[in-house]
């Protein structure tokens, strides 16, 4: 089985007094335990937004930690991607933006996965399972 980790799910593990901290790692232990695990190329670039990291150090985890990056995406996954995306602004216009505003890159994470066959595990279910109803959702 492969999971794909979100980009919040690692920020939560290197921030050590998030409250998440140990939960996120007892699920990276599961996931780890489970097969392999992956992280798209828009979670490995959303790492390095923090002034502390930068490619050695994400890339020297990856590689320590076991999870590989998938650097290819694919046109499926961007169509995919696209068209949920696409979907959740209807629903924010018809709510008139009560649904928190979100960017493009969570919606190429949720595609990678749902195309791919992958779970994913995320802080943030509650997007997902609107944008990709089909997906498997681990929820930290």
């Amino acid at each position: 089985m492969t999971t794909v980790l979100d980009t919040n799910v690692l920020v939560a593990l290197w921030t050590q007094d998030d409250a998440l901290n140990k939960k996120a790692q007892a699920v990276l232990d599961d996931a780890r335990s489970r097969g392999r695990m992956v992280i798209s190329a828009v979670v490995y670039a959303e790492l390095l937004a923090e002034q502390q990291r930068n490619e050695a150090f994400v890339y020297g985890f990856c590689n320590e930690a076991g999870i590989e990056v998938d650097w290819e995406l694919g046109e499926r996954v961007w169509r995919v991607a696209g068209a949920a995306f696409q979907g959740y602004a209807a629903r924010r216009r018809k709510q008139r933006g009560v649904e928190p505003r979100r960017i493009l890159a969570d919606f190429v994470i949720g595609a990678h996965a749902l195309v791919n066959g992958y779970r994913l595990l995320t802080l943030d279910a509650g997007i997902y399972a609107a944008s990709f109803p089909r997906l498997v959702i681990v929820r930290v």
